[in-house]
């Protein structure tokens, strides 16, 4: 079996890198990417940097021409996102429209949704934000709480929203509301960030600078045409959109890139043949190679159509496994990564800390796994 990539498929990282060195500024490196691409200036870069891109033909090239895209097999797709992701990720939160949000509204929007929506994400023009997790909801959606209330015209939404990434600059919220009274009766809406009602509330922490953010929806009305598919049953869609978000970051790319970076700076310290050092390394080396194979499997089988399946829940866990033991791995060996040292080191340690939380926790995964793959009883 042939594992490389083609001349083409070469030929393509060589363009998004030659786009790269062409459009991101000569402080990228030293002032936007240690923020972290929820910070407040690099989401403003991306507005700048994202249409650059799209005008190369470079954004959305793996969507189907109708929607400005050229149809690119998802190949492309991952090439183009690990590139993206080893720079420090220049289109911000932009990452997330083209590659599960987009697809999620071409396959399930309305006309009127699609026309409104999807050509300003092809064009670089639009922030979005999630509105998932709840603060007795996180790993668990069909317990959120969030509710909206169906009135004339369209609805009007209660409820808070935690852990919100890209919340305080977004334009719109794919939001999740229970819309009745079956565990699963969930519906998805496209809310407007500047409705009337809706507070963002930024806290600091650890991680990256915003990716904590809560959103208080207060008596916010909705009309009917921003509601995604049929009352009540948006379980589908979720399930739709998360398979995308599960493999959407090549973890494993820039991760394998900065343990590279961390053994180099052992060896300058005189401490690189440590046999613990260099046994510690070589597993976490394996486990990202690990993920991205795993990873390619997924990518394989969107090339080839297939329908999602647990492999994308199976590379989750190995990247986020692996993503942990570099992170313990920097801590035990390059603690001073926390109070100065290698800033591209330090931005991994904290937007990396969640790794095995976001898009799903690591327990959830597991479980998806056992009855996916293993078909084990649930309970």
């Amino acid at each position: 079996m042939e594992f490389a990539w083609t001349h083409d498929q070469r030929a393509y990282r060589e363009r998004v890198r030659d786009a790269l060195d062409a459009l991101l500024p000569a402080d990228w490196d030293t002032h936007y990417a240690p923020q972290g691409y929820g910070s407040a200036d690099q989401i403003a870069f991306s507005r700048t940097f994202c249409p650059q891109l799209a005008e190369r033909g470079l954004l959305v090239r793996h969507w189907p021409e109708k929607w400005g895209g050229e149809s690119a097999d998802p190949w492309e797709q991952f090439i183009l996102a690990e590139e993206m992701k080893w720079r420090g990720e220049p289109r911000g939160p932009q990452y997330m429209n083209v590659n599960w949000l987009g697809p999620t509204l071409m396959r399930y929007g309305t006309p009127q949704q699609q026309a409104d929506h999807l050509g300003r994400i092809a064009r670089g023009e639009v922030i979005w934000c999630q509105g998932y997790s709840e603060p007795g909801a996180g790993t668990d959606l069909a317990a959120l709480q969030t509710r909206a209330q169906k009135v004339d015209g369209g609805y009007v939404v209660n409820g808070q929203k935690i852990w919100t990434s890209y919340a305080h600059e977004a334009d719109f919220c794919f939001l999740l509301a229970r819309t009745g009274v079956e565990r699963k009766a969930i519906s998805i809406f496209l809310v407007p960030m500047d409705s009337t009602g809706i507070e963002v509330k930024p806290f600091p922490g650890l991680v990256s600078d915003g990716h904590l953010n809560e959103i208080f929806f207060t008596d916010v009305f909705v009309p009917d045409r921003a509601r995604v598919g049929e009352e009540g049953k948006a379980w589908d869609i979720i399930t739709y959109a998360l398979s995308f978000e599960r493999v959407g970051i090549p973890r494993y790319h820039v991760g394998k890139k900065l343990l590279d970076r961390a053994v180099a700076q052992l060896t300058v310290e005189g401490r690189g043949d440590d046999p613990i050092i260099k046994a510690r390394a070589g597993r976490i080396h394996a486990k990202f190679e690990a993920a991205r194979l795993l990873t390619y499997v997924v990518v394989d089988e969107r090339a080839r159509q297939a329908p999602p399946s647990v492999n994308g829940n199976i590379s989750r866990i190995t990247a986020s496994e692996a993503c942990t033991d570099l992170t313990h791995f920097l801590m035990d060996y390059l603690p001073d990564i926390l109070t100065g040292g290698d800033a591209i080191l330090r931005e991994f340690h904290r937007g990396n800390i969640a790794a095995t939380i976001a898009a799903g926790t690591y327990e959830l995964q597991l479980n998806l796994i056992a009855r996916g793959a293993l078909d084990l009883p649930k309970g």
